[in-house]
C-alpha cells in the first residue's frame, strides 16, 4: 500500500476504505458501462464531517476524489480517476428535517429520490423531479446533474426545487447558501452548484422544496401507427395551451422490451405510443380532460386508453420508468442520449433518428420526455463485437449534432460527464467553455473534483494568484 493510501485510511475508521482489487471492481463504472476504470481506494463517510475531513485531506496530497451516490449517471459522470478516489456517500442517507408547514424537506446527499416523497406522503406532500431511476438515484446526484424527470414539463428541474445547500468545496471550505426560503438576496449559488457535476465540491445537506399532490390525476396512453404520428400529437397538445404533468413516448423497441420486462400491455400494432398526464384539482381535470381527449382523438391514434383508476395508472408508469433497464433483455449493451430539440421538430428528429440508425446497422430504442423536447435514443450494441462500440458512440455524436443544428441542445439531464464532453464545442464557442472552466477554477483551484469530466482538453493549470478570492482569480467578481 502506497503512503498517500495508508495516510487516507489513517482519516475514517477501519473497515470504511476499501483498496482491494475485488473489492474496488463494483466501482468500475457508473450507469454507463461502456466506459470503466478502476479507482485507487473507494471510502465511506458516514457523516458530514468526515465527508469534509477526506476532501481536506484529498486537497492536502492533491488526489482527485469522485463523489458517488447511487451510481446510476448514465453520461459517466461519477466514472472514477486512475489515480483518485471514489467519495461513496450511501451512508449519508438520513432525512434530517421534514416540516410539512413550510413544505421543506432538509436532506443528506444520499438520500434516495423516492424516499422523500415517501416521507412527506401523510402530509399531503411530494418531491416533483422524478427521474426514471427515482427509486434507487440520490438527492445528491439529481443536484450534480439537475435531474429532472417525467414531470419536468410542468414542474422543471432539480433546480427549481432546492431552496438551500450546505457543502464542501474542493478547497476544503464549507459553504452555505440559501435555505428555507426562496426570498433571497444576493447571488444565486444554489442555482449555480446545480448541475455542476461534482466540479465544485460536494453537498452535505441539501434543502428541498415540497409541493401538495395533486387532488386528481388523468393519464392517458395512445397507440400510433407512426413515431412521427406521435412526435406530431404533443406538438398539437402543446399548441393547444394545455399544461400536462407529464408527456412521454416510447417507440416499437422499448414498448418491447418493457412488456418482457413488467408485461406492460399496449395497444396492438402500435409503433409508439404517447402517455399524457394531466394533473391538479378535480374541477380543473375535468375541463382539461375533455379538450385533451378531442386533441387525442383528432391525432387518429389507433388506440386511446385512459386509465380508469389509480392501479391502471401505475402500471402505465410502470411500463414507461422501466424502459431503459428494460432494454437490458434485448441488448447485452447499449449508450443512451439525452439531446433535445424544439418540440415543434420532435416529430423530423425521430424520423432522422431512424434514418440515421438505419444506416449504422444499428438497433435504436426511442423513450423519452417529449413535452420538453428530450430525447432519450437508446442506441443498442453489442460490445463483444470488434467495431462496436466505435460505430455506436459514432450514431450518438450524429443524434447530438443534429439536436444542436436543430436550435436544440447535446444534453436536457443526464449531463456532459465523460460521454459528451468532445461535443462541448458543438454547442459553446472558446470563449464560452474558456468562462466554464474558470468557473469551476474557482471552485476547485487544483482540479481534483472529478478531473476529467465536462471538458473537451486538458484543463489549465491551478490559478496561483495570492491573496485574492477564487471567484477574483477566475475573473467573475471584482471589489472596485
Amino acid at each position: 500500500m502506497s503512503p498517500t493510501l495508508q495516510r487516507l485510511t489513517a482519516v475514517l475508521p477501519a473497515g470504511r476504505v476499501l483498496v482491494q482489487p475485488e473489492s474496488l471492481a463494483a466501482y468500475e463504472s457508473d450507469g454507463l458501462t461502456a466506459f470503466r476504470t478502476r479507482p485507487l481506494a473507494v471510502a465511506f463517510p458516514e457523516t458530514p464531517d468526515e465527508v469534509i475531513a477526506l476532501v481536506r485531506f484529498c486537497h492536502a496530497e492533491r488526489l482527485p476524489f469522485v463523489a458517488r451516490g447511487s451510481g446510476t449517471s448514465l453520461s459517466g459522470g461519477s466514472l472514477p480517476v486512475a489515480d483518485g478516489i471514489v467519495i461513496a456517500l450511501n451512508r449519508l442517507n438520513r432525512i434530517l428535517r421534514l416540516d410539512p408547514a413550510q413544505r421543506i424537506a432538509v436532506v443528506e446527499p444520499g438520500v434516495i429520490n423516492l424516499d422523500v416523497t415517501l416521507a412527506a406522503a401523510p402530509h399531503g406532500l411530494h418531491f416533483a423531479p422524478d427521474p426514471s431511476s427515482q427509486s434507487i438515484c440520490t438527492i445528491g446526484g439529481n443536484v450534480a446533474f439537475n435531474s429532472g424527470g417525467a414531470h419536468c414539463l410542468k414542474y422543471g428541474m432539480t433546480s427549481n426545487h432546492v431552496l438551500g445547500i450546505k457543502a464542501v468545496l474542493a478547497t476544503g471550505e464549507v459553504v452555505e447558501w440559501g435555505g428555507a426560503s426562496r426570498e433571497n438576496i444576493g447571488p444565486d449559488w444554489c442555482g449555480l452548484f446545480n448541475g455542476h457535476e461534482g466540479l465544485f465540491g460536494i453537498a452535505l445537506e441539501i434543502t428541498v422544496q415540497l409541493l401538495p399532490r395533486a387532488e386528481c390525476f388523468h393519464t392517458v396512453l395512445a397507440g400510433y401507427r407512426t413515431l412521427e404520428q406521435a412526435g406530431d400529437a404533443v406538438s398539437a397538445v402543446i399548441a393547444s395551451g394545455l399544461l400536462p404533468g407529464a408527456i412521454e413516448i416510447m417507440d416499437a423497441l422499448a414498448l418491447e422490451a418493457a412488456v418482457a420486462a413488467v408485461h406492460a400491455e399496449y395497444p396492438a400494432g402500435a409503433a409508439a405510443v404517447l402517455i399524457v398526464e394531466l394533473e391538479g384539482p378535480r374541477e380543473v381535470v375535468a375541463a382539461d380532460r375533455a379538450r385533451l381527449d378531442a386533441i387525442i382523438a383528432a391525432s387518429q391514434p389507433i388506440e386511446a386508453r385512459p386509465a380508469r383508476d389509480a392501479e391502471e395508472r401505475a402500471a402505465i408508469w410502470k411500463g414507461r420508468k422501466s424502459a431503459f433497464s428494460a432494454v437490458g433483455r434485448l441488448s447485452p449493451d447499449f449508450l443512451v442520449q439525452d439531446g433535445v430539440v424544439p418540440r415543434r421538430r420532435l416529430g423530423e428528429a425521430l424520423r432522422r433518428i431512424g434514418e440515421m440508425a438505419r444506416e449504422s446497422g444499428l438497433r435504436c430504442a426511442n423513450v423519452f420526455h417529449a413535452g420538453d423536447g428530450n430525447l432519450h435514443p437508446l442506441i443498442l450494441f453489442d460490445g463483444r463485437e470488434s467495431g462496436a462500440l466505435v460505430r455506436a458512440e459514432a450514431l450518438a455524436g450524429r443524434i447530438l449534432k443534429m439536436c444542436v443544428e436543430m436550435g436544440g441542445s447535446i444534453t436536457g439531464e443526464h449531463g456532459i460527464g465523460v460521454e459528451k464532453r468532445d461535443y462541448l464545442p458543438t454547442m459553446f464557442t472558446p470563449d464560452e467553455i474558456d468562462c466554464m472552466s474558470r468557473i469551476r477554477a474557482a471552485f476547485d483551484p487544483l482540479g481534483i473534483a472529478n478531473p476529467g469530466k465536462m471538458f473537451p482538453t486538458a484543463e489549465a493549470p491551478a490559478l496561483q494568484q495570492h491573496g485574492l478570492h477564487p471567484l477574483e482569480k477566475a475573473g467573475l467578481i471584482s471589489r472596485e
